[in-house]
């Protein structure tokens, strides 16, 4: 494997560090052909990763149940990164997920591709002078070789200069707090989290070991995050939620005095929100993942290995069970429950219960089996309505 390595510094590491690690730079410089760049900035890249074929297949075999690859040791190309199997380049890794892509197998200018248990695929791949790995599921297997030759940036343990943190927060091992955060008091911050640039920590918030929180999010009072959670650009956890009592006078502010709990593994995309109830938990479960702009309202409850698209939107009091799928745009009226392993499909609108395992679609919700029939009628009803007119006529006559 051959990598360029690049260095980056900032002020807020100590001389001896920075002194240490330039020294590194220079010794690797010295004594090797890799090239080693220094930097003021504030983290590691490895980049420019170049691997042999069968190296790689090596390192996913771990992580796959079964797997097969091309035995001819002719094949065997240097991989210099990934790419989409109809964007690939020479040395180049991509995938097919299923036998409808299969065209792109003659198309592509991959040097290696994940391929599903298809042998026609794998015929084709071989004769092309493709190398190939097959795989029962080629999109994680591809996740998975991804990590491979991208490394996220990961900044050193840190505190910014510029960052403002009352005396009473409690700071784990080797936190990352970057410039303008504010964290205000009684704050709780695991081991190993990152906090990236103006993120504002309201009182007493908790942040799990590991967490992320990228740069210009806000978490309010009463809020608990979990461990190896991820909140992404924007999002605003335990804001308060939308309560009014209605008055002769107006509306009437019900004070939001409950709590928000993401558990362990929950990522939150940008510019989404999930609001505090007046009393009671909104709850997050384990590794559910929300898309950009989703708004979860006051006490929902949401289970694990859930997964909601862009502009989801969940009413208060809202159950979802675990597994539940929700594409773009679906809205859950209140107190509206799903249960576990249903789907909704995009722009659905979800009045009332949803069945385990059920699949919806439309507005309001319908089975998916029936959306789909009555779409195809959907589309005749013109040449309906005039069959139905010359008939009207007909019995008139």
């Amino acid at each position: 494997m051959s990598t360029y390595i690049h260095v980056y510094l900032c002020n807020c590491h100590s001389e001896e560090t920075r002194n240490l690690i330039n020294c590194l730079g220079s010794a690797i410089f010295s004594n090797s052909t890799t090239p080693v760049y220094v930097y003021e900035v504030i983290g590691l890249y490895i980049i420019n990763i170049k691997m042999k074929f069968q190296e790689i297949v090596e390192k996913l075999s771990p992580l796959v149940s079964e797997h097969s690859l091309t035995t001819d040791d002719d094949n065997n190309p240097e991989i210099t990164g990934v790419a989409a199997v109809s964007e690939a380049e020479g040395q180049q890794l991509s995938y097919i997920e299923g036998s409808k892509f299969a065209a792109m197998v003659s198309k592509t200018a991959a040097s290696a591709l994940i391929l599903p248990r298809d042998k026609g695929l794998q015929q084709e791949a071989t004769e092309k002078g493709i190398a190939w790995l097959s795989t029962p599921e080629p999109r994680l297997t591809f996740a998975h070789a991804i990590k491979l030759f991208y490394t996220p940036f990961n900044p050193f343990p840190a505190i910014h200069e510029t960052a403002v943190i009352d005396p009473s927060v409690t700071l784990g091992k080797d936190v990352y707090i970057g410039p303008h955060v504010i964290i205000q008091q009684g704050v709780k911050i695991g081991d190993n989290a990152c906090i990236q640039g103006n993120v504002v920590l309201y009182p007493d918030v908790v942040i799990g070991d590991r967490t992320l929180l990228h740069a210009n999010c806000t978490i309010h009072e009463r809020a608990q995050i979990g461990n190896d959670c991820v909140i992404h650009s924007g999002a605003v956890i335990g804001a308060e939620g939308f309560g009014f009592v209605p008055t002769p006078e107006g509306w009437f502010k019900m004070e939001q005095s409950g709590y928000v709990i993401l558990e362990d593994g929950v990522e939150i995309g940008c510019n989404s929100a999930v609001d505090r109830p007046a009393v009671g938990t909104t709850r997050i479960g384990r590794n559910t993942k929300l898309d950009n702009l989703v708004h979860i309202a006051h006490n929902c409850q949401i289970g694990e290995n859930c997964v909601m698209a862009s502009q989801v939107g969940l009413a208060g009091g809202v159950t979802l069970g675990k597994r539940v799928i929700l594409a773009g745009q679906v809205g859950v009226a209140n107190q509206a429950k799903i249960g576990d392993g249903a789907i909704a499909t995009a722009q659905t609108g979800i009045p009332n219960d949803v069945a385990a395992g059920e699949i919806v679609s439309s507005s309001p919700a319908v089975p998916n089996k029936l959306y789909l029939k009555a779409s195809a009628i959907y589309k005749k009803l013109p040449e309906m309505y005039q069959t139905l007119k010359r008939l009207q006529k007909k019995l008139e006559e």
